[in-house]
């Protein structure tokens, strides 16, 4: 991990707290775009994490929060590799659910 990337991640984990790293394992254990089954390192989903954590206060439903997650997927990667909105249901509803128990605190 870079030097700037390792900063960035350590101030998303000091503003966003449980919920980043929530987000983060998610993330990897969706593996939506198959990155983490082929080798790449338990941290490759951080960028995307860095731009989907500032958006989720806009979500109003899980349907928000997939096509939040697919939007940012398609900017890091490209629509091609990102593939469909579709792909994201499942863990934009884990998301969602991890979102909603974190705020009822």
């Amino acid at each position: 991990m870079s030097e700037g990337r390792k900063k960035r991640s350590e101030s998303l984990k000091a503003a966003y707290g449980t919920l980043y790293t929530e987000v983060s394992r998610l993330l990897r254990e969706a593996d939506p775009i198959r990155l983490i089954v082929i080798g790449a390192p338990d941290d490759e989903y951080d960028p995307e994490i860095s731009t989907i954590l500032p958006r989720l206060r806009e979500a109003k439903s899980p349907g928000d929060v997939q096509q939040m997650v697919h939007e940012e997927f398609v900017h890091w990667f490209g629509a091609e590799t990102a593939g469909p909105a579709a792909h994201y249901a499942g863990v934009s509803d884990d998301i969602w659910e991890a979102l909603n128990k974190l705020l009822a605190r």
